[in-house]
């Protein structure tokens, strides 16, 4: 069974309406609920009901109604505007997508129709946690075990976060210098930790 829906935009635009009027779209089912606003107050009336009602009353012919959730709902001209430019546009969206052949993630499904989920989970893997705490405990152990001159190129390019170029001219010496000084000193902060078990 098919049911006339009191929804539609005017194929003119929504900026010239002269007069609202009711036109007529077919759907398979009607809406379970209609709320209506009586003394700025909604009331629900089944569809029956507000068929009864919009026949024996010509002023229903002039309301305004959008689909919510199975349901219609009286709004004023505004609302009723932009609901229907809103939904235009996601149906030019779409049209475009199509046009350019672009696919929608939506479209995507298991081998039992469902939309397979594409956002990465960003839980905290507990294990890994445990790791970078140890790690943190065996290097702030290590640390004090360099020499001065050790202990001040680290700071400066991993807490103060100079660059190696930086830190040459701060201390005086080239960039491939700090690099290859770094390099001999992490090497040295790694056997340090390893042998911190």
């Amino acid at each position: 069974m098919r049911y006339s829906l009191p929804f539609t935009p005017s194929p003119s635009g929504f900026s010239a309406f002269q007069k609202f009027r009711w036109e007529v779209l077919t759907v398979k089912y009607a809406p379970r609920k209609v709320y209506i606003k009586e003394n700025n107050v909604y009331v629900e009336l089944s569809y029956t009901d507000f068929c009864r009602r919009r026949q024996a009353d010509q002023s229903y012919m002039d309301k305004l109604f959008i689909p919510v959730q199975g349901c219609l709902l009286e709004v004023v001209r505004e609302q009723y505007a932009d609901f229907y430019k809103e939904k235009e546009r996601w149906r030019y969206l779409k049209k475009l997508d199509t046009n350019h052949s672009l696919l929608s993630l939506e479209g995507f499904t298991d081998s039992e129709g469902n939309v397979i989920d594409f956002v990465i989970d960003e839980a905290v893997d507990v294990a890994e946690t445990v790791v970078h705490s140890v790690m943190v405990d065996r290097l702030k152990v290590a640390l004090p075990l360099l020499s001065d001159s050790e202990q001040t190129l680290i700071q400066a390019i991993f807490f103060e976060e100079l660059s190696e170029r930086e830190v040459g001219l701060k201390l005086g010496v080239t960039q491939s210098v700090v690099n290859k000084r770094k390099a001999k000193i992490l090497a040295k902060l790694r056997k340090i930790m390893e042998n911190k078990i």
